[in-house]
């Protein structure tokens, strides 16, 4: 499997565990401060090859120390980075992290570079040999530039997928109205299906998607697993019970492992299955790239792990 990761390239700091900043300038002592890559492309692009795919990133960087950190951390995960450009005089987008005891990730953003590439910054060639074109973060690319994108691969007999780095309450539906009838799977959590449809119940915010050309939706809710819209209908396939460090990178785990599924050959719900346990996975360290895992690994840890009960679901359409 031949995949690209377009877009969000991120360097996150994550500091655990964090319960509160001190108070002026006193110091608190943690347990553990990493550096990482991370972002809907960057991140997902690193669980995409520890579970055996030939990835490649693009993106947009900063001609900064950050960028070359990052680079260098995608390098040493075995992913080509060939199709990153660097913008002169632009930051490197970061995050720093205080991960609070219970695993929650409040975050302090820097934008940088990552809105800045373009459709010049394309290889459109390299773009039409991928079997598989994931485009996380289109919002901050514009959605005609993310559609001409996704409608060049899917041109080219490219599968697609999209995921969303916006918060919600951040979104509209004209952020990514363009992109979603290239889309054959997107994959937003339910608080940005919710905030970029202006929905206020899931039912509703599918509809929105789905009648602005979306494919199959697989929609990630933490604890409550994953909504799953297939032709078929809605299917509620449940998160695996695991004792939560840090959550950061688990949406991008998830959209790896779902990827990955469906180009081996795997049907919609096993698909769904295997995001929620790479998510799983990860979420028991600190990173988006926690986990010494591979395929036969995650699909074990699927079989043997026992899931969590989730809120009633979504009836059938």
């Amino acid at each position: 499997m031949k995949v690209i990761a377009l877009g969000a390239h991120v360097l996150d700091i994550l500091v655990r565990p964090v319960a509160a900043i001190p108070e002026g300038q006193q110091t608190a002592l943690v347990e553990d401060i990493r550096v990482t890559a991370a972002g809907t492309a960057a991140g997902t692009a690193l669980t995409l090859a520890k579970l055996g795919a030939d990835v490649r990133t693009a993106g947009a960087i900063g001609a900064d120390a950050s960028g070359d950190i990052l680079l260098t951390l995608l390098a040493k995960a075995g992913i080509d980075t060939e199709l990153v450009v660097r913008k002169e005089n632009q930051p490197t987008s970061s995050s720093v992290l205080p991960i609070r005891p219970n695993g929650e990730r409040p975050s302090l953003h820097l934008l940088g570079a990552n809105p800045l590439y373009t459709v010049d910054d394309v290889d459109w060639a390299a773009l039409a040999d991928a079997d598989h074109l994931h485009l996380g973060g289109p919002e901050l690319i514009g959605a005609v530039n993310a559609a001409r994108i996704l409608r060049h691969a899917k041109e080219n007999g490219v599968t697609t997928s999209v995921d969303l780095i916006a918060p919600g309450a951040l979104g509209s539906l004209d952020a990514i109205a363009a992109v979603l009838p290239h889309t054959d799977y997107f994959l937003p959590n339910d608080e940005q299906v919710l905030g970029f449809t202006g929905a206020t119940d899931l039912t509703a915010g599918c509809a929105v998607l789905l009648d602005a050309g979306a494919g199959v939706l697989a929609i990630t809710r933490g604890a409550d697993g994953t909504l799953l819209v297939d032709p078929d209908g809605y299917h509620d396939i449940p998160a695996f019970a695991v004792d939560i460090v840090d959550t950061t990178g688990c949406g991008d785990a998830f959209s790896a492992g779902f990827i990955r599924a469906i180009a081996l050959g795997r049907g919609l719900r096993d698909a769904a299955i295997l995001g929620n346990a790479v998510a799983a996975l990860v979420a028991r360290g600190l990173g988006s790239d926690y986990g010494e895992f591979d395929l036969a690994a995650a699909d074990a840890f699927a079989a043997v792990t026992p899931t969590l009960a989730a809120e009633p679901g979504i009836p059938s359409r």
